[in-house]
Parts: structure tokens; C-alpha cells; sequence
């Protein structure tokens, strides 16, 4: 019997590659990050390559010894709704920070970008760490680490939320009687909590996969947490086999723990 297990392939694109001196190439164009072209050039590549999805980072912040390499950096998700009208399959998976975005903005941001691509939309959720971002939003400094999984938690509920507060069948454009959407299946949502508070209901309908993705990357006890409970894809850098196979099953685990307390809108 065959096994019908199969590795998923996600290209991860930061700017102009991994390396920091990458501009100084003869090949490459220095100012390609700004250049439309260059990222349909590179979607296309990965979806005709057999890609899953493509995933842009984000780092809020002109980042330190920006006179010697790449930092700037534009939205990911305007380059990815670029994105969405050029490809056909592939996943387009971007970064957005809970520490400095509230919930309305996100799950519209995304719930509309997954309207764009017919359902093929992931949001990385991201706490921050950079002082630089901090500063760039009116603080001092970056809240503690458990204050921002906290927050990113209080957040991501409200995302949540704000996505379920359309039905499927809520839009109905009946011509004839006028009606265009059924109220009863549009609510408000009247989230609460810690950090964050959102009436609801969101002005975009519920998109074609329910809701994104959720993707995350998180190393710390609070971040794995965090992923075994919201999220679907889960970042990791490994450098050691034995180590790599630790995380997989320290977070499975946490995922299974996670299982039966999650309700089933999530």
C-alpha cells in the first residue's frame, strides 16, 4: 500500500534572498523589492515549480545597518493581492503583527484578500520583537514577551470571531424582493477582552475557505502554545535532526491536547 502522506513546499521570500550582501551581486537589480515585476517573476516560478504556497515576512521598522543592506520593505499584503491575479493555485501566505494591528483591520485585510484569490490566503501571525517597531507605533519599548502572546491571543480571538460573523449563506441578492443579505445570519460579535475590543460585525462576507490560514512560528513555551491552538502551519528552523523530530512531536502533542477544548468554528 502506498503511503499517501506528502511533503508540502512552501517558498519563503524575504527581499532579495537570504543573504544580506545578496544585492551586491553582478546579476542582481538592487531595487527589485520595489519592483512588481520581479515578485509576479517569482510566484509564477514557484507555482509552476510544484510550490504550496509562497510566504512573505515583514519587519515593521528601517532596520539597523540599513546603509550596508537590504531593509526597506513594502506591505505584503498589497504585493500579494498583486499576486493573487497572476497565479492560479498557489498558496499566498503574509505577515501581519498582532502587537500593532488591531483584529477589524487584519480580518478585513485577509477575509478580502481571500476573496481576491478564490480562498487562497494564509496570515502569519507575528508578536514583534524589534524595539525600532516599537517606536515606529508611539512606545518606548517592546511589551514583555508574555504580554505580547497575551495580546497576539486576545487578538487572534477577535480575527476569529469577526471571520465567523458572517454565515456562508448570508448574501442571498434577491432582486426581486430587494433583500441582499439575511440579517439573521450576520451578527455582531461584541468581543471583549484583555487588550482589544470589536463590536462586529465585519463588513466582508465570509470568504471561500471560512477564514485564512493561520500560520506561526513560535519557539518559546508561550509560542508553542499559541501554535498548537490556532495554528494550521507551523515555522520552524532546525539545524539538527534529532532536535527537528523533538519539535515535531512536542508540537503534535500540544496540537492533540489543544483538540477537543477548540470549538469547531475555529
Amino acid at each position: 500500500m502506498s503511503n499517501s502522506r506528502r511533503m508540502g513546499l512552501n517558498a519563503v521570500i524575504f527581499g532579495l534572498g537570504s543573504h544580506e550582501a545578496g544585492w551586491r551581486m553582478p546579476e542582481s537589480n538592487a531595487f527589485a523589492s520595489t519592483d512588481l515585476a520581479y515578485w509576479i517573476d517569482i510566484a509564477r516560478r514557484a507555482e509552476k515549480g510544484g510550490f504550496d504556497a509562497l510566504f512573505l515576512g515583514d519587519v515593521l521598522a528601517l532596520q539597523q545597518s540599513a546603509d550596508r543592506h537590504l531593509s526597506d520593505a513594502m506591505d505584503p499584503l498589497v504585493i500579494l493581492s498583486a499576486l493573487g491575479s497572476v497565479t492560479h493555485r498557489i498558496g499566498l501566505i503574509g505577515t501581519a503583527s498582532t502587537s500593532f494591528d488591531h483584529p477589524f483591520h487584519l480580518a478585513r485585510r485577509f477575509a478580502s484578500l481571500d476573496h481576491i484569490t478564490k480562498g487562497r490566503t494564509g496570515w502569519n501571525i507575528v508578536t514583534s520583537s524589534n524595539p525600532l517597531e516599537a517606536r515606529n507605533f508611539g512606545l518606548d519599548a517592546m511589551p514583555d514577551h508574555a504580554e505580547r502572546y497575551a495580546r497576539a491571543v486576545d487578538v487572534t480571538e477577535a480575527a476569529i470571531a469577526l471571520w465567523n460573523s458572517w454565515a456562508t449563506a448570508a448574501r442571498i441578492a434577491d432582486k426581486q424582493s430587494g433583500r441582499y443579505l439575511d440579517p439573521a445570519k450576520v451578527q455582531p460579535i461584541s468581543h471583549d477582552g484583555p487588550f482589544v475590543r470589536s463590536q462586529g460585525p465585519l463588513n466582508v462576507p465570509r470568504s471561500p475557505q471560512g477564514r485564512p490560514i493561520l500560520a506561526q512560528a513560535g519557539a518559546s513555551e508561550a509560542g508553542r502554545d499559541f501554535a498548537a491552538r490556532y495554528a494550521d502551519i507551523v515555522f520552524t528552523v532546525q539545524s539538527d535532526l534529532t532536535d527537528a523530530q523533538a519539535f515535531y512531536r512536542d508540537m503534535k502533542a500540544r496540537a492533540r491536547s489543544c483538540m477537543a477544548a477548540r470549538p469547531k468554528a475555529y
